[in-house]
Formats: C-alpha cells, structure tokens, sequence
C-alpha cells in the first residue's frame, strides 16, 4: 500500500517524543575514557567549556536554529553565550532518530525529547559536582553553565565538570521543569542565525565551494513524461570551459548535463546544445482542457469523506438553498534559492552537500543509485533558501550523484529559475462545489462538499485494492479541510472525486488546505448573505456550544476556535465600518481554519479596491492564534507574516498553466509573487495556552484568500470564487 498523505507528511513527527534522550549514550567502561561529555546525540560539553547543541531540523526560514535549542536549554540551563550549533548529519549518532523536516512538526515532534535531553545532561553535571564537593545534589543548582553549591556559593562550569559528568550514572527520568518556571520557553528571543543571514554571510547550498568542484546544468525534457531522444554535444563541447556532456537518467525531469569550470561556461554549452525530445504521451496535455474534466467529474460518485446526518434530504426540505464552485490552480514552490546539489562519488563512498528538507532520504536515495551501504554516504545539510515542501524530494540530489559518479569529480549540479519554476512538482489544482440550506429563520442546515482534485502523485498513486475501500480517503483524514470541517451543521456531507493528469503533484506549503479552505470560508460568507447575518457572528453561532467535534483520527475543540474567532474580531475593530476614500471601496473579510487538530487561527484582512481599475489592496491583517505552548513568540509572528506573504501570492498573482505538454510560467515575471509595495501590515494576537505546542510552519497559509475574497465582496459586492483573482473582474 503506497503512504497515505498525511502519513508521508507526519510520519515520524511525534516518534521517540517521550523518550528519547537515547540509546547512544556511552557505556560505563568508555565514559570513564571520555574526553568530552555526550550524555546524548543532541550534546556535547568540551573541558574548554564550549557547549555544542546538534539542531536535529533542516532551517529554511521558520527559525528552527533559535526554537530548538531554546527547548534543550530550558533544561540545560547553559550560558548562551556558550553555545555553539551544529547541524545534525544522517548516520552515527543521528541513527535512527528522525532529521527530516515537514508537516510543521519540528517543535511537535522534538519539544519532549529535547527538553529530557536538557534536563539529563543537567542532572549529570550537578552529580558530577555534588561528588566533587561531597555535597548532596539536593543543595546544588544548575545555572548560566555553572553548577553552584547554594550553601557556600562554591561554583564550577561545566567545561570543568565535563569529564567527571561523562562517568555519572545516566538518569531515567530526570525531574522537567514546571512550565510555572520556565525563563528561556515563552520568551521572545531574536533568532540566533538572523546576523549572518542579513548580512550575506551565511552559506546555503548554492553558496558551498570544494576544491576541484566542477558545475553543471541540465537541458531537461519539456514534455510531461517526455524523455530523451537524441543529441549532439559537438557545438557544447567547444564552447570554452566546457568539460563533459553527459544524459542523466535520474530524477523528475532526466535530460542532458553539461559540466563546465563555471556555471556561465555551463549555461553557455547547454544553449549551444542539439537535442531531440520525444515527447512522450501526454504532448498535448493543457490545464484549460483538464479543467474542463474536472467540472464534468462533479456529476460522479465520490469516495466517502463525512456523513453527518442526512443532509442530500435536508437540503431538499430547505426554503433556501445556494450552491457555488471554486476553483484554484496549480502552483509551483519558488523557493528564492533554486534547486542544487553538490556530489563528490569517489569509489565506494559519497559525500554530499544539499539544501534539503530530507536528509535521511538523500542518504537512502544516493545509497540506492551507488550500491553502496547507507553508512558509506555522507550527507552535510545546509541552509535552505526556502522549502515549502519542494525540499521534500531528493530527485536534484540523486541527480547530482549520478553526475559526479559518471565524470569522476565533485560536482555542483544547478538548476535555474526556469528549471525549478517547471520542472519540479506543483501544487494540486482542486475544483470544490458547496452547497448549503437555510430555514426559514436563516438557520443553517445543511452543507455538501464535493472535491475533485489529484492525489500526490510524487508520494506515490493509490492502488486498485487501495481505492476498492470506500472510506479510503476518510482513513486519511483528505481532503485537508473538508474532512476536519468545524462547523456544527446538523446535516454535513462531503465527498472527494480523484481525477489525476500527468502533472507531478506533491507538498506545498499547507498542503491540502488551501483549496478546501478557501471554498469553505468563502461558502460560509455566502451562506451569512444570504440569512442576512453577520459573517463573524454566522461562524460563532456555528461552532457552538464550543464542545470538541471527534472525526475520524481528529479531535477539534471548538472553543479554542471560538477563542481565536473573537479575539482577531475585537483587535481587528470588525465592528467598525471602513468608509470609501479616494475613489477606493473599503472592505474587512474573516476567515478561519483548524490545521490538523493542534493549531487554531483566525485573520481579518482589510481590503481596498479602485473604483474605476478594479486594482486591490490589502493593507491590514489581523491574525490570531492558538497553537499550544509557544516557544517563541517572536518567531511564530514572523511564522504568521511569511505563511500570510506565502498566501497572498496564490490569492493575488500565483498560478502555473499547462500548454502543449509543458509549463508555461517560468520565473518571476510571469509566476508573480507579492512584492514589498504590496505586503500588508500583519499583526499577530496569541492566545495564552497550557496545550502541548503545536505546529505553526503552515497554519497561516489557508485563511488568508478566503479572508481576501470575502473583504473584496464586503467593499465591492462581487464574489470571487476563482483564484488568483484578476482585478479586471473587479473594475467599474
């Protein structure tokens, strides 16, 4: 059975959550030899009194450099100034333990097992010290990376106590703080890599150089599912600082690579390529044409999603009934930092340097293609110029490998801005149609859902016995936000209908949530219209009595969502009308959403549209959030600010067309991203929380179009129910 989407995304999040300290730690016999202090995987004390935390997440942005080894050092309770970070590599000590980055479950998935790391290592040095002293370790105290005696006030650091703590007996529980006394969790904390990241000095994969190293670029078949031909490297190969022309077989896109001194040199011959593509089955595929498909796909019979009541016969016996479809289109990542990948294939071992969001998959991938053991493949994880769920997939660095494999050198194999704008995987396009009942009070009753959309064909399509289950999508919880729907309708119906085409589709950031997320709250404004209510006050009333909905694997406690509804109201003054100025109408538009049970957010968005040029501007946002304990306060505003940039690029400018068989955007110019002319103001509201942390990488994605849409009919009276939203639509 191939990996459901939710299990590819989450697997592995909440493994080893509440025990790992681990089972690397060193035995008796060689604590007693050892020079340094490693009471786990995540640390290690040097007699110079360095602490080295091992950052166990690939960052991209989300702060995770910062927000991981505040959690260790709650309990540690180092001296910052001490510290020193190290990225965690595939392998050795790192076996086993889970390094891949997604599903926004890097303070999820590490918040237990970093903390008991801390809190071990802690215990450890005040035995070491307690023994030193012949002191009880009762009367000791960890601090500032000192172990202090309270009664005499004597001290050691921890560079001193390192040896001897590396022979102490390793506890099985050691006392957690009360979150009550927490001094380092809760606090803003400006992000420890933010220095070198401002000023250019840090090193992302594009930036890495080795001695010797080569460049590469590929000419890559433009044809979904098209391959190579033939071709003629005579006129690439004279142009000058080209190397080798070589056909690579790997990846999503397999073409030719041609190897240079320099990447110039490189771009240069592959211009200067001759090549024939056979352009395989699907050359003419066109997303106009798909779509067409997908609106005739509405008519059939979908997979079982919910059932709530009986809502088809509910919505018959209703005075008023309103039904709308939505639609969004595909999308690519665009990450600022192209895809690359560095490979050294030397014999039987392979060292590689790559900006990837899965390293223990590079490691198994690069492993595969060689064969060679795992363990004979080195992975050096570097800065992310963005992920976005792109970096989940190793098809770049397993190119990468089989390139330097086949020229015998180091090799940095990039792609351009048109590569990776085409010919990486993209977000799914999704067709939703809603419809809904009210009685005659303006109750509502009833709510059907139908989806038609692709499944992620990159984790993998599922099989005929997969499919022969009709709860199969239900057992997934898919689609994202149709099957966690928070609403109370007495009657709620949803079904999904799978339609694939030969675009590759996987992760973006969020996921499924977008498309789903958008028709619904875009639906729920035109259902409050209609009764003649409120849009805030439609919701609230629709998530009483704030009790928790139990569907499937989810639990949903309405009440957080009603807490965060209300609080993005009052600091967003929804009350308060926004008058006409200029010759622009004025609009506030809410939207909510759940994402996967553990993270609840609200955001209003004000909006204003030109009379006569139908040109938008979204110049507020308000957002407020519940997701559990926050580590961070000051990284989860700047979560809520990118996550809202992110959306509002799909919402206003992002879509990727299919013409012929191939992509048709290619880079900035045509796949439009918001500028910082265009970027609101965004303010960030947490709600205080004694729940378990939850994710928050992708949480302020889905609200934001249905917020943006929603505004844009409170000023204008004009529905949008098509993304990116075109502003002719809206003129005079």
């Amino acid at each position: 059975m191939t990996a459901t989407r939710r299990e590819f995304l989450k697997a592995g999040t909440l493994a080893g959550a509440g025990l790992v300290i681990w089972l690397e730690l060193p035995t008796s016999a060689a604590a007693q030899a050892a020079p340094i202090f490693e009471p786990s995987a995540y640390i290690s004390i040097t007699p110079d009194n360095v602490v080295r935390l091992w950052i166990t997440r690939s960052e991209m942005g989300q702060g995770v450099r910062t927000t991981l080894p505040m959690m260790l050092n709650e309990e540690l309770e180092a001296d910052w100034a001490q510290i020193q970070y190290q990225q965690a590599m595939p392998g050795g000590h790192f076996k086993g333990i889970r390094l891949r980055t997604s599903g926004s479950g890097s303070t999820v998935g590490t918040y237990s097992a970093l903390r008991k790391a801390g809190a071990t290592a802690r215990e450890m040095l005040i035995a070491a010290a307690a023994e030193k002293w012949n002191v009880p370790p009762s009367t000791c105290r960890a601090q500032q990376g000192k172990v202090i005696h309270s009664p005499s006030g004597r001290a050691l650091t921890y560079g001193d106590l390192a040896q001897s703590a590396a022979r102490q007996k390793v506890p099985d529980n050691p006392p957690l703080k009360n979150p009550k006394d927490f001094r380092v969790i809760g606090t803003r904390v400006k992000r420890t890599d933010g220095a070198p990241i401002v000023t250019g000095q840090a090193t992302y994969g594009i930036d890495v150089r080795l001695p010797g190293m080569l460049c590469a670029v590929m000419a890559r078949c433009p044809y979904l599912g098209g391959r190579l031909a033939t071709f003629d490297a005579a006129k690439a190969l004279a142009t000058p600082g080209v190397r080798q022309v070589v056909p690579i077989k790997s990846g999503m896109a397999p073409g030719v690579a041609v190897v240079a001194d320099h990447t110039w040199a490189a771009l240069q011959g592959r211009d200067a390529l001759h090549i024939d593509w056979d352009p395989g089955p699907h050359a003419d595929f066109d997303s106009d044409r798909l779509l067409q498909q997908m609106e005739a796909a509405l008519a059939q019979p979908g997979f079982f999603v919910r059932n709530d009541g009986d809502a088809p016969k509910a919505i018959q016996s209703c005075p008023r009934k309103l039904e709308a479809t939505y639609e969004f289109p595909f999308q690519a990542h665009a990450p600022l930092e192209p895809m690359n990948c560095i490979a050294d294939v030397r014999g039987n071992s392979c060292e590689i340097w790559v900006p990837t969001q899965a390293p223990e998959r590079t490691q198994s991938e690069a492993a595969r293609l060689l064969g060679i053991p795992e363990d004979s493949v080195q992975v050096h994880v570097t800065l992310l110029g963005g992920g976005f769920g792109r970096r989940l997939f190793v098809d770049y660095a397993v190119e990468a490998v089989e390139l330097s494999r086949a020229i015998g050198h180091p090799v940095q194999l990039l792609w351009t801005r048109s590569d990776d704008m085409r010919f990486g995987y993209f977000h799914p396009n999704d067709l939703e149609r809603i419809a809904g009942g009210l009685d005659e009070s303006g109750r509502p009753l009833a709510w059907i859902q139908k989806s038609v959309g692709p499944d992620l064909s990159v984790i993998g399509l599922p099989s005929e016995k997969d499919l022969a289950d009709p709860k199969y999508y239900f057992n997934d919880g898919s689609p994202w936000g149709s099957f966690d729907n928070p609403y109370n309708f007495p009657h709620l119906k949803a079904d999904f209908v799978p339609l694939n085409s030969p675009v590759p589709t996987g992760p973006w950031r969020a996921v499924m949530y977008p498309p789903t997320v958008f028709a619904r709250e875009s639906f729920l404004d035109e259902m409050a219209h209609a009764a003649g209510q409120d849009p805030l006050e439609f919701r609230l009333h629709l998530l009483q009595p704030g009790d928790v909905l139990t569907v499937g694997y989810a639990r949903i406690d309405r009440s957080r969502l009603l807490r965060v509804l209300q609080l993005a109201a009052e600091k967003a003054d929804w009350k308060r009308p926004l008058a006409p100025t200029d010759g622009r109408l004025h609009g506030r538009g809410i939207a909510c959403n759940v994402y996967d049970q553990d993270c609840y957010i609200a955001q209003v968005a004000e909006v204003s549209v030109g009379r006569q040029a139908g040109d938008i501007r979204v110049h507020r946002v308000v957002c407020a959030v519940d997701c559990g304990l926050v580590i961070n306060p000051a990284g989860l505003e700047g979560q809520a600010e990118s996550g809202i940039i992110w959306g509002l690029s799909a919402t206003l400018h992002g879509r990727i067309d299919f013409k012929n068989g191939a992509a048709v955007q290619e880079n900035f110019h045509d796949f439009e991203v918001i500028r910082m002319n265009e970027s609101p103001a965004v303010e960030t509201y947490i709600v205080p929380s004694e729940h378990p942390p939850g994710g928050f990488g992708e949480t302020a994605v889905p609200p934001i179009a249905p917020a943006v849409a929603n505004a844009i009919f409170a000023a204008t009276g004009k529905r949008i129910r098509r993304l990116p939203i075109a502003p002719e639509k809206l003129k005079a």
